[in-house]
């Protein structure tokens, strides 16, 4: 069975049902809140940023001017803008780093209150770079580095500044694929924070390796490791209180699991960085457990466009997203999982489980969302934090791609269906969780060298 067998999309119906609820995008966050920080600047200083992130705002949103001669000049749209970004560190999770890329100059990245804070822009290809556009809120660094990168690791500084509040254009004529503001002290006893970080230049092109498969993938082999009716998601805390699961991955997890117990522990997957946790209802046949012999859990970059595919961010470390319908009532009861036959195209997928020939084996597919809004690593309903592309591309409410989770379980069960059931009930109940634990340096490694440029990669996360 090839790995990108698809199926058809969930109905805009269905779709929708998963995506009812109503969360505050941060593409349209207030200005942030009052604070003790922010009532000691003068009333000027206040409207001095908002003019200052209004302006911002039109740039970067790529507004139309009109010159002299009547005629409408496009602006430049910055190639930093909706990239991949990192940073040392964020004040809360109000205020993360992909908030000083988004364009919109209402909203900022904010640092831990310590010195020798960064904040790093992939622009996903080494470009020729002639300014970078600074826009401070008013807890702004006093001195700071801009420093660019062919790799992310080995670090050029192009210019030492110094900051002020409000915004600061710097020109250069520098090459780099990263582009990082490194604040080495700060003018407040604040962290630092940018409304928005701007670079402008030629766009590079990423080069793909030769011979390389044209598909945005890298995967994880991650066998069974346990059972236990525990779900540290659903039901944290409360060991015994769901229904019976069977886990992949990290050989820790249970009702207590949280992401510091789970990254001390070791798992199943190969490769063996990736010690995030997998689950799903315990399949039964006559009323016996059978554990999947196959278990690949595959990361993509299908369903959107192109241009998402190439801003597509890393999984964030402690994310937690649930798949998947355990409560459905019926077959079309607002569920994506399928089931289907190895090597045997002649079955039709279904929601409910399906009569396999002899020779093949049951499967389980199950996509899971890959829009994020951008802040929350969970959500009251452990679902509402995400949301699936819509016309290919990310609704706003969700702005952030990141990869798609595909869990595909192969089964050692054939024939008559009826005799089969899962944990959670019928087969159209099936759902699954996750829990990102694979560290951030390795997630964002294969996002880069993978995803972005639409290049099919093995477990060690290389073509």
């Amino acid at each position: 069975m090839h790995p990108h067998r698809t199926f058809p999309a969930p109905s805009p119906t269905r779709l929708e049902a998963m995506r009812s609820f109503t969360l505050r995008s941060p593409l349209r966050s207030p200005v942030p809140r009052p604070s003790s920080r922010a009532r000691s600047h003068p009333a000027s200083g206040t409207l001095r940023r908002r003019l200052t992130g209004l302006v911002a705002a039109l740039v970067t949103a790529g507004a139309l001017i009109t010159g002299t001669t009547g005629q409408a000049q496009a602006v430049d749209t910055p190639l930093s803008q909706g990239r991949p970004v990192t940073a040392s560190s964020v004040e809360n999770a109000a205020y993360p780093a992909g908030l000083a890329v988004d364009g919109n100059g209402g909203t900022r990245w904010s640092s831990a209150a310590a010195d020798n804070q960064w904040i790093r822009v992939d622009l996903g290809a080494n470009a020729a770079i002639n300014r970078v556009v600074l826009n401070w809120e008013a807890a702004y660094a006093s001195s700071y580095q801009l420093q660019v990168s062919a790799d992310g690791t080995n670090w050029v500084t192009v210019r030492n500044a110094t900051g002020a509040a409000g915004q600061q254009t710097l020109d250069l004529s520098a090459t780099g694929r990263y582009v990082r503001v490194l604040a080495t002290a700060r003018a407040t006893a604040w962290g630092v924070s940018l409304w928005e970080f701007q670079v402008f230049g030629t766009a590079g092109t990423q080069a793909v390796p030769p011979g390389a498969v044209r598909v945005a993938e890298f995967l994880a082999e991650c066998p069974y490791s346990h059972r236990l009716p525990d779900d540290p998601i659903v039901l944290p805390g409360l060991p015994g209180g769901s229904h019976m699961h069977s886990f992949f991955g990290n050989n820790a997890t249970d009702a207590f699991s949280d992401l510091g117990r789970l990254e001390t522990s070791g798992g199943t997957c190969n490769p063996v960085t990736d010690i995030s946790s997998y689950w799903v209802p315990t399949l039964y046949a006559d009323n016996v457990p059978v554990e999947p012999t196959g278990t690949t859990f595959y990361y993509l970059g299908e369903g959107v466009r192109d241009d998402v595919i190439a801003n597509t961010q890393p999984l964030p470390r402690g994310l937690r997203i649930v798949a998947g319908n355990a409560k459905a009532t019926g077959p079309d009861d607002n569920t994506i999982s399928r089931w289907s036959c190895l090597h045997a195209g002649e079955v039709n997928p279904s929601h409910n489980f399906v009569n396999c020939p002899a020779g093949t084996m049951l499967e389980s597919y199950l996509d899971f969302p890959q829009c994020w809004n951008g802040k929350d690593l969970d959500s009251a309903d452990h679902k509402s934090h995400m949301a699936y592309p819509v016309g290919g591309a990310c609704p706003a409410t969700h702005p952030v791609p990141v990869p798609k989770l595909r869990q595909v379980l192969r089964y050692p069960v054939t024939g008559d269906p009826s005799r089969l059931r899962l944990a959670s009930g019928p087969g159209y109940t099936m759902h699954g969780d996750f829990f990102n634990v694979w560290p951030a340096a390795e997630m964002e490694r294969r996002v880069r060298d993978c995803i972005n440029p639409i290049v099919k990669c093995g477990a060690d996360g290389r073509p």
